[in-house]
């Protein structure tokens, strides 16, 4: 499976790459190592503290380093004036009579409190391409699903200023 990324993205993640393997990792290789000086591992929480932030940021590198290998480049723009990545989507749902804005990001920048919704979400997928006034019909899971007028689309292009969502 291909991660549908910018070169954004791919550029964010690289340079994340580098602070955590260039800066963190040897700092946190230290505290692991001031920590085990302390004595007995089995009752020492700093040593146990400081192996589990160094392997959290090992496991962060290896997800970067895993997207970044299965990464797909894709555009930003709609086609025809249709929702593209990046753009801003005011929509209507008429079963909660509410209006509701969302910005299609990719996978990497996603953040559903927010209303940074991926591409690859059902709604996200739904939106891809669609314009002002057309009624989309989203599906999610096994239930009925709803449907969502397209009120105001507003171009967007990546600034960068959307940080990458951690996991």
């Amino acid at each position: 499976m291909h991660n549908e990324l910018t070169r954004k993205d791919i550029e964010l993640m690289k340079k994340e790459l580098d602070e955590r393997r260039i800066v963190l990792r040897p700092k946190l290789l230290e505290a692991v190592k001031e920590a085990r000086a302390f004595g007995d591992l089995s009752e020492n929480y700093e040593y146990k503290a400081a192996k589990q932030e160094k392997n959290r940021n090992e496991s962060r590198i290896r997800y970067l380093e895993n997207m970044i290998r299965t990464a797909r480049i894709v555009g930003e723009g709609g086609q025809n004036g249709g929702v593209g990545l990046y753009d801003k989507v005011t929509v209507y749902l008429p079963e909660d009579d509410a209006e509701e804005t969302y910005q299609i990001v990719t996978t990497m920048r996603q953040d559903a409190l927010h209303g940074l919704i991926s591409r690859e979400s059902p709604v996200g997928r739904a939106l891809l391409g669609a314009r002002e006034g057309d009624t989309i019909h989203i599906q999610a899971g096994g239930g009925p699903g709803y449907d969502m007028v397209i009120r105001r689309i507003e171009k967007g292009q990546d600034s960068g200023e959307i940080p990458l969502s951690s996991f």
